[in-house]
């Protein structure tokens, strides 16, 4: 097993944790943390291979849907150990995105040869299953805390397709992107980084309008 299949089923099995996590936080029963463990295990992958027009990644391996299966089981009975569920959830959620971000990359390259499309494909297998975790789950969206988010997946993406385009042996890029787009991740949780955000500024009185 290459590195770039390792990095398929550790994102799919961290989502996975994160996505019954969630279902933990709201009290679910056993089917419904198997119903979001797989929704957010393979929702960015599936996204992607859609957008790129390939075989589905867990219709063609079932081995994927038994890996969220089973991780969610082994969450249902273990998170009640787990104090701060929340933080777990989100530092599990950061290395998910980081290994994601390189897989779906990887893909998107394989599949078109564009670095463009690459670092679309990333973004899109790091932060979806994340979002439709959040949406099922009636929770915060990731997208919406203040912490860089998709700039850690595009981060990742980004560095891998670098190095690829440049000639570095995949093994060595993939490392080198993953840890980048954690370390950007993490350093969001964990000093809060953040970029420039909109400000809304009030608008013009109606008598100067006219």
């Amino acid at each position: 097993m290459d590195l770039i299949q390792l990095l398929d089923y550790a994102g799919v099995a961290v989502f996975a944790a994160t996505g019954a996590l969630a279902a933990s936080r709201k009290e679910l029963d056993l089917i419904g943390f198997v119903f979001l463990a797989g929704v957010t295990g393979t929702g960015g992958g599936t996204l992607r291979d859609l957008v790129l027009g390939v075989p589905v990644f867990w219709v063609e391996n079932h081995i994927y849907i038994v890996v969220c299966a089973v991780i969610a089981v082994l969450v249902f009975f273990a998170a009640p150990l787990v104090e701060y569920r929340y933080r777990l959830l989100l530092w599990l959620d950061a290395a998910g995105l980081a290994a994601y971000s390189v897989l779906g990359a990887a893909k998107g390259l394989e599949a078109s040869g564009s670095a463009i499309v690459a670092l679309v494909t990333g973004m899109l297998t790091a932060t979806f299953g994340g979002v439709l975790r959040d949406v099922l789950a009636g929770e915060p969206s990731v997208l919406l805390r203040p912490e860089v988010y998709v700039t850690a997946a595009l981060v990742g993406a980004g560095v891998f397709t670098v190095a690829d385009l440049a000639g570095v042996e995949g093994a060595v890029a993939a490392l080198i992107a993953v840890t980048a787009a954690f370390l950007v991740r993490g350093g969001a949780l964990g000093f809060g980084w953040t970029i420039p955000r909109y400000r809304s500024r009030p608008g013009r009185p109606p008598e100067e309008l006219e």
